[in-house]
């Protein structure tokens, strides 16, 4: 086992370069808190040419190749940049990766699948051949099936590598028509079977099948996905391979989300009696009735059902009843993007729905809400509960995936648990929890700020996690080759 552990991260997306969601947090992250542990950690990801523009001045061309993808011979060029102490390999190719989108487009698969074998040809160019290549997500998964079924057989210099495989969301699987097996994917007809799954390709059930540890970003959803309810129709090959899975708990980067130090908020804090100017300020931009004392309801997320938006969809109007305040930040389904702005037409006085994605008015309303609703159907790990907690807003959640692990239903008598649960995937069970939380609020401050002010203190940063990373990887290592 090396005493420097080397390990290379490859995911399709990473903080601060580009972002779409919960993994670019993670590829942001962990490997700093990685570093703080001893361990070597670099990331490779698509350069997007969203990063070209934005980050010119800080990216360092290294070198540029040709990768063979099948029949084509397409150029690839490498660059570098260092963020928060973590040297970031950056994969370029205008053909593929100048898009108005980092997903969505047709050629998703060829995208990625040329991503997946630059990762592979560019480690003798970096003179850095890591113990671990740790792959996230469909997006990434062709590298480590690439390693162990091709390239470990050529040269011996890949032979030594281990694969870690990460599913942030089941759901997104990667599945494609076995008629581009070869043509796109460069994959010879005798490793079908590898990545075959109900008749198609399924690149996320070939890289369970090839990596050496399968990890997911919750305990309780590691358990989740071996069930037909959570798989997404995976469950079978999940739990044919359950000895290779392993849940650790996402976390956040407590720096990066800190009330006390954070320059996109108004008024910075550490106590939850700070959050009331942040909240004013808010309404005052959003044109809402400024009243400190009015409950301000907050959600940001991905406008999907996954999300549970058909419960708020279902009651909403019902508790927009009472003397609250409801805003939204998120993009996602057309159907649910209409219904949150006819609510605001509905409710000018009391709902602001804003249709966007926009990190630093997130970060504004983390600082200003007192409640968080999370009531999604499933939940790998979650993060918005973790930054919502943080700024002092109390999640209201239901108890699924990450978030069974990290929240647990407050107890007004003994003070114990840390926010507001619900288990029953039903609309009333929600407005039901979600309205004990507002009387909590109204009726008992002194309660509700020291919860608010407990909250705030709970360590949901990447040590522990990092700590259970870097265990995973030395019990990988351990294993007979």
């Amino acid at each position: 086992m090396p005493k420097n552990m080397k390990v290379l991260f490859a995911a399709s997306e990473a903080l601060p370069f580009a972002s779409t969601g919960g993994l670019a947090d993670v590829i942001g992250s962990l490997p700093s808190a990685l570093v703080r542990n001893g361990v070597d950690a670099r990331v490779v990801i698509p350069c997007y040419s969203s990063i070209k523009h934005k980050n010119s001045s800080d990216i360092t061309y290294l070198c540029d190749f040709t990768v063979k993808l099948a029949w084509r011979n397409q150029y690839c060029g490498l660059f570098t940049a260092v963020s928060n102490g973590i040297t970031f390999y950056l994969i370029d190719n205008e053909y593929y990766f100048n898009r108005q989108s980092l997903y969505g487009s047709y050629d998703d698969g060829e995208r990625f699948a040329f991503f997946c074998k630059a990762v592979l040809d560019m480690l003798p160019r970096i003179d850095f051949f890591p113990d671990i290549l740790h792959t996230n997500d469909w997006q990434a998964a062709l590298s480590g099936i690439y390693l162990k079924q091709i390239y470990r057989h050529g040269d011996q210099r890949y032979r030594p590598i281990r694969v870690v495989h990460s599913i942030h969301n089941i759901e997104f699987q990667g599945i494609f028509d076995h008629a581009i097996l070869g043509d796109v994917f460069d994959l010879p007809s005798q490793l079908a079977s590898i990545v075959d799954y109900n008749g198609c390709i399924n690149l996320t059930k070939g890289a369970i099948v090839c990596c050496d540890r399968l990890t997911t970003v919750s305990p309780t959803y590691a358990k989740e996905i071996r069930s037909p309810s959570f798989a997404f129709g995976l469950q079978h090959i999940i739990n044919q391979y359950s000895f290779k899975t392993v849940g650790i708990i996402n976390g956040i980067d407590q720096d990066y989300y800190n009330p006390e130090t954070d320059q996109t908020i108004v008024h910075r804090y550490s106590s939850p009696e700070g959050k009331a100017k942040n909240k004013l300020a808010l309404q005052h931009e959003l044109g809402l009735a400024e009243n400190v004392n009015t409950p301000m309801i907050s959600m940001i997320t991905r406008l999907t059902s996954q999300k549970g938006l058909d419960l708020v969809t279902a009651v909403i109007d019902e508790f927009l009843c009472d003397d609250v305040q409801f805003v939204l930040l998120g993009t996602g389904d057309p159907g649910f993007e209409s219904f949150f702005r006819r609510l605001e037409e509905k409710h000018p006085s009391k709902v602001r729905s804003i249709i966007a994605y926009d990190k630093a008015l997130s970060k504004k309303i983390y600082a200003s809400s007192d409640i968080f609703l999370m009531p999604s159907k499933t939940e790998p790990c979650g993060l918005a509960q973790m930054i919502a907690s943080r700024y002092g807003t109390v999640p209201v959640v239901r108890e699924t995936g990450g978030l069974y692990d990290t929240v647990k239903y407050y107890n007004d008598v003994t003070g114990d648990g840390n926010g507001f649960t619900f288990s029953r995937y039903n609309a009333h069970d929600m407005l039901y929890t979600l309205r004990k939380a507002v009387g909590l609020y109204r009726d008992f401050r002194d309660k509700w700020n020291e919860l608010a002010d407990k909250i705030m203190k709970i360590d949901f940063s990447w040590n522990v996690s990092a700590y259970r990373y870097t265990e995973l990887y030395r019990d990988v290592l351990s294993l007979e080759r």
